[in-house]
């Protein structure tokens, strides 16, 4: 799938064909790409369609004969931006509404971010609502929190699947990302690789997790870190985050790395005390469409391409 739009960009729905393109790229920077990174590698192990019926949609920037950026999209989820100057934010949004390609959202480095969504709101006359500011933070030298909380680590099983998916249902709606994927597949990939620990209380109830992506170019993403309501503010997730740290180090990744949300200055400070230094923000945008107005925008379209 290709466009004369932007010459440079090139468009694909074959995950294989991108990672072949772009995966060097990817590679080269595993921190600054390791949304990207990670969920290339969760497709290609779980399959492309886990999200929902539509298939992901990948790009790569390609000048001078090297990548230099890259995007994906996998349905229902938003845009995902490597970093972009203002040009290549330009002309991938020109790319991807000549495409017809949807984009609720974008979400990226802030400066990416901020240059593709106001070349979007050009474009489409899309509307733009900031829904999140994120910190990119990795470990440097781990603190563990002393004293720890009462009780000990666990790594997940089969045994704790329910559990997991319960928990990974409540996380998600936590942080506005409710009703993607299935639950359940998520918590049997997280349990065939070990990705999942429990914090559990001395008689062994469960009372926060903390999981890690599988790795991958010597990086491993914390998330989700996740403790019920009721159970807050009793060391339990910063005592499985570094546990889950510590397990990262050890078994010889080279960068572990991990997402805040800027407006929570707990889960900002607690990383930090553990040992974690912030690398760069991001932002997420949500857009919103006026109907007549993308009824007009389809008319003309259809119109310059002889349809109506």
């Amino acid at each position: 799938m290709t466009s004369s739009v932007a010459y440079d960009w090139r468009l694909t729905r074959d995950l294989d064909a991108f990672l072949g393109r772009a995966g060097d790229f990817l590679r080269s920077r595993p921190a600054q790409h390791t949304v990207a990174l990670t969920v290339t590698d969760a497709l290609r192990r779980r399959g492309t369609r886990q999200f929902g019926q539509d298939a992901p949609v990948f790009g790569s920037l390609e000048r001078d004969g090297a990548v230099r950026a890259t995007f994906f999209r996998t349905p229902p989820y938003r845009l995902n931006l490597t970093p972009l100057d203002e040009r290549g934010a330009d002309t991938l949004a020109a790319l991807l509404a000549d495409a017809e390609i949807e984009v609720p959202g974008v979400s990226a480095d802030t400066d990416t971010a901020a240059a593709f969504t106001g070349a979007w709101r050009r474009r489409t006359g899309a509307r733009a609502a900031l829904q999140r500011s994120e910190r990119l933070y990795r470990l440097g030298d781990l603190t563990v929190p002393e004293p720890a909380p009462p009780g000990r680590a666990k790594v997940a099983s089969d045994a704790d699947r329910d559990l997991l998916a319960r928990w990974y249902t409540e996380f998600a709606e936590a942080i506005g990302e409710g009703g993607y994927g299935e639950p359940g597949a998520w918590a049997d990939d997280r349990i065939s690789y070990g990705g999942i620990t429990l914090w559990e209380a001395p008689d062994g109830t469960p009372v926060a997790m903390a999981g890690g992506s599988a790795p991958v170019a010597g990086q491993v993403r914390v998330a989700p870190v996740y403790t019920p309501a009721h159970l807050r503010g009793r060391g339990y997730a910063g005592a499985v985050t570094a546990e889950v740290s510590r397990a990262a180090l050890a078994a010889g990744v080279q960068e572990v790395l991990l997402f805040t949300d800027l407006a929570n200055p707990t889960s900002n400070g607690l990383y930090q005390r553990i040992g974690y230094r912030p690398v760069s923000d991001f932002a997420t945008y949500d857009f919103t469409y006026d109907r007549a107005r993308g009824d007009e925008q389809d008319r003309a379209r259809n119109g310059a391409r002889g349809d109506g």
